[in-house]
């Protein structure tokens, strides 16, 4: 333990350092009078205006998690639509009476998010106001409570917050070596946060009040059962997402990103960076699902502590990976490589903390569920194989064709194979569809 005290606080202070140094001095230069590029100046001139969003959109995440505590998911999840709606209706219509050049109608779309922010913390103060929340001024100084949920934050944003300092960290490295790494991965890391953001975070921020609460009652049985079978949703659903990206990554790159200067060669370099990035999404998804059980248990110090070793264990394998290899497939693997490090911590750290906490039981599907996923990972890559000898990939239609035809067909195999195989996760998918059906 000590010489992780040791690591962790070598490694905080790295942080620390980065942080400051990467978020003021953009806003150091956007003052200082000196001749700067067109580009960095029109990006410096956009970060001024829409830097109050940040403050916007934390207060968005307070009143989310507000709502969350209190049994509410949906008008929550809603509310960060807005970003989006604000963002599609503004390049669509205000953008193009802002001017001319795509450098003065970008300006629209910066005023567009600050909008957007406010809209964010507006949309779910109705239902706090229903349930008896009012704004009033508490002094922070002398505060018991905030002084407490200080102490707590700190640490856990460093905890919950890995998956993003590693993608900034290996590309600060990265962009030494060659900017287009940095490109071919960023478009990767896009890939990667659909499945995360449409399956793992949705069911970290239920799992978070639902384990609090039994923490709270100190019924660790339920505590637990509940926090295995998150796991196991987790591994079944982005263990699938992790093959098939793996499978169809250049169709799926050519698909959303090459057209004008996105030339095929640069759908073969975001290919490999999302094949390398692809393998370590079930790890980047445990990451979210462990942290979130340390603080249900009020223990917000663990994560923040492996955290930081494993970014000390990122930026060796990044550096040695972008020696060997030299691509953008060296951060793929290197973030793949920390992530399943970090979560073998995190498991062996929650065994040290809670005694009815059983390792074993996070395995125990994990052998029906590899020969599910192997099999349609098969099925996935013949029906590809299959239909690119026979059409061409020229048209939209046979790009889209050639993505979700391999997809729908080895999902299918998935489910099927998951539900004779008795997964669990799976019987309860196909168990929703047959509601479904019967009520339809």
């Amino acid at each position: 333990m000590v010489v992780l005290e040791l690591l962790f606080l070598v490694c905080l202070l790295v942080f620390l350092g980065l942080t400051v140094i990467l978020f003021m001095l953009p806003v150091i230069l956007a003052w200082v009078p000196v001749e700067l590029a067109p580009g960095l100046e029109l990006t410096l001139r956009l970060l001024r205006i829409m830097f109050p969003y940040m403050l916007l959109v934390c207060l968005a995440a307070v009143l989310m998690g507000m709502l969350n505590s209190r049994g509410y998911f949906f008008i929550p999840a809603m509310g960060a639509t807005m970003l989006n709606v604000v963002m599609i209706i503004t390049v669509l219509f205000v953008a193009p009476r802002f001017g001319e050049t795509p450098s003065t109608q970008v300006y629209a779309l910066a005023f567009g998010i600050l909008v957007a922010g406010v809209l964010q913390v507006l949309f779910q103060l109705p239902l706090l106001y229903k349930d008896g929340f009012r704004f009033q001024w508490i002094n922070p100084w002398n505060n018991e409570t905030v002084r407490r949920v200080v102490s707590k934050m700190i640490p856990g944003t460093i905890g919950v917050a890995a998956y993003q300092i590693n993608m900034l960290t290996t590309q600060s490295v990265a962009a030494l070596f060659d900017f287009k790494i940095v490109g071919g991965f960023n478009y990767a890391v896009r890939f990667m946060e659909l499945p995360q953001g449409v399956f793992t975070i949705s069911l970290a921020t239920f799992l978070l009040p639902t384990l609090s609460g039994f923490a709270a009652k100190k019924d660790y049985r339920k505590f637990t059962d509940t926090l295995n079978e998150g796991v196991h949703h987790v591994v079944f659903f982005n263990l699938f997402a992790s093959v098939i990206m793996i499978i169809l990554a250049e169709p799926i790159v050519r698909l959303v990103f090459e057209r004008g200067n996105f030339t095929p060669a640069d759908t073969v370099r975001v290919a490999l960076a999302l094949k390398c990035l692809a393998p370590g999404l079930v790890a980047f998804s445990l990451v979210n699902i462990f942290a979130r059980g340390f603080f249900a248990l009020g223990d917000t110090s663990t994560p923040m502590k492996i955290s930081a070793v494993c970014l000390a264990l990122n930026l060796v394998f990044t550096i040695s990976a972008l020696f060997a290899l030299g691509n953008a497939g060296s951060l793929g693997l290197a973030n793949s490589l920390s992530a399943f490090f970090h979560v073998w911590l995190l498991i062996h750290a929650f065994k040290l903390k809670l005694k009815d906490f059983d390792a074993k039981r996070l395995t125990d599907q994990l052998h029906p569920i590899l020969l599910a996923v192997i099999l349609s990972g098969l099925s996935a890559a013949i029906t590809l194989k299959l239909f690119q000898a026979s059409f061409s990939m020229e048209s939209f239609m046979a790009r889209v064709t050639c993505v979700f035809l391999p997809a729908l067909v080895s999902l299918s195999i998935y489910l099927a194979l998951g539900g004779a195989l008795k997964v669990r996760s799976a019987l309860e998918i196909l168990q929703l569809f047959e509601k479904k059906w019967k009520s339809a």
